[in-house]
């Protein structure tokens, strides 16, 4: 497993289709980022330090796999599930009840907050909060290290 350096920073770790549009989403938050690989083939990073997971949800009946493999075999990893922090969600809103559903799902289950949710790549609006608020979170919640 590759490991790629963040450490003290706001990370996100985050998985986006070949839609493209979580990418552009973190992208233009301007947020340290690690992108999980496309493929389940290929072996996702280990998290080099505290994160937050960003994804999107896929859309199947009654919510059943709404989170993406990348992101179940990314979690399956001990180590890498321990240093998340919380989960920012993508979705659509034409999904109803079940919008972010995975973001919930994995929040749920690893017992963190869930940040966010956004529509498809977001507004404008959506990355400044985003911004703002990961800022906050990794002040409030002690993740700097004690030399930044």
């Amino acid at each position: 497993m590759d490991t790629i350096e963040t450490t003290g920073q706001p990370t996100i770790v985050y998985f986006s289709s070949v839609s493209e549009n979580t990418h552009k989403f973190v992208q233009k938050t301007g947020i340290k980022n690690i992108r999980l690989p496309l493929k389940t083939s290929e072996d996702p990073p280990q998290a080099p330090g505290p994160y937050v997971l960003c994804i999107p949800s896929y859309g199947r009946p009654g919510g059943a796999g709404s989170i993406p493999p990348q992101a179940v075999k990314f979690l399956n990893n001990p180590h890498n599930r321990d240093l998340l922090q919380g989960v920012i969600g993508a979705g659509n809103t034409n999904f109803g009840e079940l919008f972010c559903v995975a973001a919930d799902k994995v929040a749920a289950k690893c017992h963190v907050p869930v940040l966010y949710k956004f529509e498809l790549m977001g507004t404008e609006e959506d990355v400044e909060t985003v911004q703002e608020g990961l800022e906050k979170f990794w002040i409030q919640n002690s993740l700097y290290p004690a030399s930044a």
